[in-house]
């Protein structure tokens, strides 16, 4: 299996508990290339097994070093299948691994006293304290277009995943990201083309600041972009409501369906809440009625029927609440990335 390393340094995990459903974790070891950010974001890892013997010509150490340097404990010898399944039957819950308290009572009510994520802020743990430009951290700049033009993008950063940074400037984007509280006003005052709202962590309701900030940007017309938590903020935005999934979306191969071509795209999941359609009324020619104009679900999940995108009729905005970035991952919605920087030229004029 491919893919663990990016998992355990993908922000949107921050504060949780992840279970890995493949067996054997840790094959290839970990490298100084796959990380999604600058460190382990989990706080617990459950595998079946971990490898101790990894074998990779990148390979700079053990997956058990990797979570012993980031102080992250992890478990193997579990029958993460039998996990899973109750995981499926009773839904995501809190949990706790530990090497000091061993009463399984004990480590219940710790549990039970443990915040659980329906009302919780996980974004101000990860965002940025300072702005920053993209090149920096990714290591390579934007790519031009055929004319020479490159698109300068303000990217929120409520848990920003590396791959994002870099398809938007393989894109023709030069990117500069930004704490998630940082004034609307400033970002619009420095003239980028376009706002990305990023992925991350939490209950999306919680982050009163970014959908107050998002509201400000969408009065100025200014092209806007989510991807999951962002596709959340941007519904909140709207005048719409979120809930938490019983069981969230995770995995590299669901099916959403594009509304617009009635086609299907596998793409990749790591939500626990969605934008909720009907809290938004209907207008006359059935879109849904917003606090900025008119909208449409432009995606939808063919398992559970729940909204996977959003487009704006009368403001120029978008987003989708999968993962079109994913590395590894199917590349079915990199489209996506396309769709934005039209926008963003047509914005332009």
């Amino acid at each position: 299996l491919s893919g663990y390393q990016e998992v355990l340094t993908d922000p949107s995990y921050h504060g949780q508990i992840v279970t890995m459903t493949y067996p054997h974790i840790g094959n290839y070891g970990v490298n100084g290339e796959d990380a999604e950010s600058s460190r382990v974001r989990v706080a617990g890892f459950v595998v079946r097994e971990a490898v101790r013997a990894h074998s990779n010509w990148r390979a700079t150490g053990s997956i058990h070093d990797y979570l012993t340097e980031a102080n992250v404990v992890g478990i193997d010898g579990v029958d993460t299948r039998r996990l899973t399944r109750h995981i499926r039957s009773a839904g995501a819950m809190r949990a706790a691994i530990s090497t000091e308290v061993l009463d399984p009572g004990a480590l219940r009510e710790a549990v039970l006293r443990s915040p659980e994520m329906t009302g919780l802020n996980l974004v101000d743990p990860v965002t940025t304290p300072a702005p920053y430009r993209a090149a920096d951290a990714i290591g390579a700049e934007a790519v031009p277009a055929e004319n020479g033009r490159v698109c300068r993008v303000a990217a929120y950063d409520y848990g920003i995943k590396f791959n994002i940074l870099r398809l938007l400037a393989a894109h023709a984007c030069d990117v500069t990201v930004f704490p998630a509280s940082h004034p609307a006003d400033d970002v619009l005052e420095q003239g980028f083309d376009g706002v990305f709202l990023s992925n991350g962590p939490g209950d999306p309701a919680a982050v009163r600041v970014a959908i107050e900030i998002t509201k400000r940007i969408l009065t100025r017309g200014t092209p806007v972009f989510g991807i999951c938590l962002g596709h959340q903020i941007l519904g909140l935005a709207l005048g719409g409501a979120t809930y938490k999934l019983k069981f969230g979306h995770r995995g590299i191969n669901q099916p959403v369906k594009r509304v617009a071509t009635q086609t299907v795209e596998i793409t990749s999941h790591n939500h626990g809440f969605a934008v909720d359609p009907s809290s938004f009324e209907a207008s006359r020619d059935g879109a849904l009625q917003t606090a900025h104009g008119r909208a449409e679900v432009s995606h939808t999940n063919l398992n559970d029927n729940t909204c996977e995108g959003l487009r704006c009729l009368d403001v120029p905005a978008f987003s989708v609440q999968y993962h079109p970035e994913a590395a590894p991952g199917p590349h079915d919605a990199r489209y996506l990335f396309d769709a934005f920087v039209r926008l963003m030229r047509e914005a332009a004029g």
